[in-house]
């Protein structure tokens, strides 16, 4: 009987440690940034016909310099809240003969405007 409680309990730990998502009360989680803060204004600073050099001066190394695609940067900032909010905020540089050729900011914001995203997540997480 005792071994079967056991193997109940081991299991049942196994499952809960699976279930990062939960929120149990009382428990502090710390906000976590990762990657590239780029702002407004360093954005504006980029200029198509850039060397690599130059638009690390401009927006420092990047998160991702993939050594299948040479060409290409990616400059990804995540942020997640403890309270419950994730943002994410992207810019894709694409060199070609040691010039920028093109500048994906399709999915880049205002950092300002992320900011108020992130607001927004926790007011409605805690709501």
């Amino acid at each position: 009987m005792q071994k079967l409680i056991r193997v109940c309990l081991a299991i049942s730990l196994l499952a809960l440690s699976g279930c990062s998502g939960l929120r149990f009360p009382g428990v502090f989680r710390i906000d976590i940034g990762q990657g590239n803060i780029i702002s407004e204004g360093a954005r504006e600073k980029l200029k198509l016909g850039m060397t690599p050099r130059q638009v690390e001066y401009v927006l420092g190394s990047p998160v991702i310099k993939d050594p299948l695609h040479p060409g290409r940067w990616d400059y990804i900032y995540n942020y997640e809240s403890g309270k419950g909010g994730f943002v994410e905020n992207r810019l894709t540089l694409f060199f070609g003969n040691e010039r920028l050729e093109k500048i994906d900011d399709s999915q880049f914001r205002n950092p300002e405007a992320v900011t108020e995203d992130l607001k927004s997540q926790i007011k409605a997480s805690n709501s």
